[in-house]
């Protein structure tokens, strides 16, 4: 746990800072998982891998559709702790995600210092766009319910919006507000769910009073939101104007790195990298495209993962890298890329990603 502990700049850091701590970490980090575990190791044979690199650009990344077929472990079993599955469309294999005690304080570890820099360390009184989890498998559970469980430990006074019948708990929420509307809260949900009960379901007209306090941090489920061309800009736009609602962070993650989340620029809308991580772009060859403001596939590297091998991930996303000077709140001390995601790759494109 230490070595979480000793970088506190979370995201103003230097071109040398995150060299010196990020680079050095991801190396070790292949060395181990290649020392434990066998599929892993295997794959890193196939592509000729050499254990000696130091350039983290020459690390294969593992598609992320592997988690659906192979168990991907780098500890004994009957160390894990927690199985996260991702929460795929009904009938696909979910990817499968194996903690340990180690792996899961880290991802929790970082998770509070990305969110920290938004909200501060004070925990303020907390809507969740959802149903309550209380009677889930602890042990075994989807992104979902892992997502409400590590957004719920910076909330308190949580209430849930969403009975167990999928139906807005409009009551609720005006009793919410009648007690903590008149300072900051946080309101958390997934983009898709958050779009249905609040935007497509407008209750704007039954609502008592404005959310105006409100700091909305939602992630994941736009690939509904992209087939009805809902834009992010107008996902937020629409809270703006029926709510008052004006800060708003949309995040980028995967079950598969679950914790080390990319939280959205509230000025640019651009998505911001870490220290604890980094990304790449590959075009259809998978080659990184070094020149910034070109479209591939998204790569993206954690140093999170310990009990398995998703430190360095080949994603289904397109996205491009974008120049920092075209955000100026963005820029002030801070060295990381700033990206912006497209969405899903189209079945050609993953195809010939997948043949190469």
């Amino acid at each position: 746990m230490e070595k979480f502990k000793k970088s506190i700049k979370i995201f103003n850091y230097s071109k040398k800072e995150k060299i010196s701590f990020f680079d050095g970490k991801m190396i070790n980090l292949v060395k181990s998982h290649y020392n434990l575990c066998k599929p892993y190791k295997n794959m890193l044979k196939l592509f000729n891998y050499n254990l000696d690199n130091k350039n983290i650009k020459k690390i294969p990344p593992l598609p992320v559709s592997l988690f659906k077929n192979i168990d991907l472990l780098s500890v004994k079993k009957n160390k894990i702790i927690k199985t996260l599955l991702s929460s795929g469309t009904s009938g696909i294999v979910p990817s499968k995600i194996y903690l340990d005690g180690e792996n899961s304080k880290n991802l929790t570890w970082v998770l509070t210092k990305i969110v920290e820099s938004i909200l501060g360390k004070k925990r303020i009184p907390m809507l969740i766009v959802d149903q309550n989890p209380r009677h889930s498998n602890r042990y075994n559970f989807n992104a979902r319910i892992a997502a409400i469980n590590g957004f719920s430990i910076f909330g308190k006074n949580i209430t849930y919006l969403i009975d167990n019948n999928n139906k807005f708990k409009i009551n609720e929420l005006n009793k919410f507000l009648s007690i903590y509307g008149n300072d900051n809260f946080l309101i958390f949900g997934f983009t898709s769910i958050v779009y249905q009960h609040l935007l497509k379901n407008d209750i704007s007209r039954k609502l008592k009073y404005n959310l105006k306090k409100g700091i909305l941090i939602h992630g994941g489920g736009w690939k509904k939101l992209t087939d009805i061309s809902i834009t992010n800009k107008m996902f937020k736009d629409s809270f703006r104007k029926k709510y008052s609602l004006n800060k708003i962070h949309n995040y980028y993650g995967l079950v598969e790195q679950t914790g080390s989340i990319f939280i959205e620029c509230e000025k640019c809308s651009l998505f911001k990298c870490s220290i604890y991580s980094d990304i790449f772009i590959r075009d259809k060859h998978l080659n990184i495209i070094e020149e910034k403001g070109k479209k591939g596939f998204l790569q993206v590297m954690s140093l999170i993962p310990s009990s398995y091998p998703g430190n360095n991930l080949l994603t289904e996303d397109i996205a491009e890298i974008v120049d920092s000077k075209k955000c100026k709140s963005c820029t002030h001390n801070y060295y990381g890329k700033l990206f912006k995601v497209y969405g899903r790759a189209n079945n050609s494109e993953i195809r010939g990603c997948s043949n190469i």
